[in-house]
């Protein structure tokens, strides 16, 4: 008797990790970080590699601390981490319930200041054009009152 499933391909392996949350403040930046290195720690991610992963999400939530809940002052706010290891890749997500904001909008605001000189060069931007560039892939969508931006690091050897 033929095996029901022998013409199936076999899925990609993944592991998620426990969703964590953390107030929206500053001493939360470290946890994020560690958070990271330990989801990295199951995967063959490069030094430099964890290190522009982490560069990038600390920059993110370093602006949803900074701005994202500022219309309402009394709003305790929170981020949100889980991570993701896929095949391929390791999968950063960080949610917040703050104000929509879409990274990719001052993305070109942060290339362009980088073809200026130090004094030509306005404020902010920069760090966000970072952010971005430090992974693989960087994706952001606002869906029911929740930012959600999705960090992905390829795996050397593997991709």
């Amino acid at each position: 008797m033929p095996l029901l499933f022998s013409s199936m391909k076999r899925e990609e392996t993944m592991s998620f990790f426990e969703e964590k949350i953390f107030p929206a403040n500053l001493d939360s930046l470290k946890k994020l970080r560690d958070y990271i290195v330990i989801a990295a720690a199951g995967t063959a991610l490069t030094k430099k590699k964890l290190y522009k992963l982490q560069l990038a999400v600390d920059e993110i939530a370093t602006n949803i601390i900074s701005y994202g809940y500022q219309e309402d002052k009394n709003t305790k706010g929170e981020i949100l981490i889980n991570a993701e290891i896929q095949e391929k890749s390791l999968l950063i997500i960080l949610k917040d319930f703050g104000m929509a904001f879409d990274p990719r909008e001052n993305f070109k605001q942060g290339e362009d200041s980088c073809n200026l000189s130090v004094e030509e060069r306005r404020i902010g931007g920069l760090g966000i054009y970072l952010a971005i560039t430090s992974v693989d892939n960087f994706t952001y969508e606002y869906r029911d009152g929740v930012n959600v931006n999705r960090f992905e690091s390829y795996i050397d050897n593997v991709h």
